[in-house]
């Protein structure tokens, strides 16, 4: 489903809609519940990781799904990603199908089966953390520390799929960064979970020498967390003069892509989207537009390796 975030989802007070919306939540506490006490082992033929986040979108957890599968990859056999089928995650699902080897089914139990069929031994599911039916044998958590858990909500009354809380289940949690590790949300996950590992990540621009800083740009994406897409050009010096945000995972229209390329003529900007927006235009607007390639940096990526290998 495409839906676009409320703005009060991310606002640090309590506002009118959360205090009108707070009541639902108990929806999201009686299926959480009902989580904690009906999941199970997926299969003890594979090893399986699932990369999940309880913030609503935009946590970066595809890239590191992806990153995953590069590092076990060079020194396992049998690696795969597994991700289940949405109609309006195509964009998700045909980024991962690029970079790496994807299973795609309608059930992560039926991924599951064809993953022992080609006798893969190692899973990596991007998304699933809520899926009650199973239980994984590493969970990792994403956030982004711009929005880190919003308004501290469940959904709708915030965007929170589970309390903060359950970071005492989780294996670790990774957190995406735009320059520095904040260290005040490092120390909130402690406290809460001691034992939790903490991995810090972050963006770096893959094809930075095809585009000029001298020029100006419009941007536009259609991506969980727009901000972070905004802040990296930021940070690499890019000259922005305007901005499209369209909810995630959204189809884009001939309407839409004529309007962005009329006000790049208005403003003479170069135009930029993200290679998740990329890969969804037609050809015959592509060449008007330029995708940003961007690679998740872990740090201590050894430690991280160190803990996977222990695991397996």
């Amino acid at each position: 489903m495409i839906f676009k975030k409320p703005l009060f989802w991310d606002s640090k007070k309590q506002g009118i809609f959360s205090t009108i919306l707070f009541p639902f939540t108990i929806l999201t506490n009686i299926n959480n519940f009902l989580l904690s006490i009906s999941n199970k082992k997926i299969n003890d033929k594979i090893f399986s990781i699932c990369v999940g986040n309880i913030y609503v979108g935009g946590t970066g957890k595809t890239p590191l799904a992806i990153k995953l599968y590069q590092i076990l990859n060079k020194n396992h056999k049998g690696v795969v990603v597994g991700k289940k089928f949405y109609l309006s995650h195509n964009d998700e699902i045909n980024l991962l199908k690029k970079k790496v080897h994807t299973l795609i089914k309608n059930k992560r139990s039926l991924i599951i089966q064809e993953a022992i069929k080609k006798n893969k031994k190692i899973i990596i599911f991007d998304d699933g953390l809520q899926d009650k039916a199973l239980r994984y044998d590493l969970n990792f958590v994403c956030f982004d520390t711009l929005n880190w858990i919003g308004n501290g909500n469940l959904i709708p009354a915030g965007p929170l799929r589970e309390k903060i809380n359950s970071l005492k289940k989780f294996d670790a949690v990774f957190l995406k960064n735009i320059s520095k590790p904040n260290n005040k949300i490092i120390r909130v996950i402690k406290k809460i979970n001691p034992k939790i590992k903490i991995f810090n990540t972050r963006y770096k621009i893959l094809n930075l020498n095809n585009f000029s800083l001298k020029d100006k740009y419009l941007i536009f994406s259609g991506i969980g967390n727009p901000d972070g897409f905004f802040e990296i050009l930021k940070i690499n010096k890019f000259l922005i003069k305007d901005q499209f945000i369209f909810p995630d995972h959204y189809s884009y229209t001939e309407k839409d892509l004529l309007n962005i390329i009329e006000r790049s003529k208005e403003l003479n900007t170069k135009i930029i989207t993200t290679e998740k927006d990329f890969i969804k235009i037609p050809k015959r607007y592509q060449k008007k537009i330029k995708c940003l390639k961007v690679d998740l940096e872990i740090n201590n990526q050894k430690k991280l390796i160190n803990f996977i290998n222990e695991k397996i």
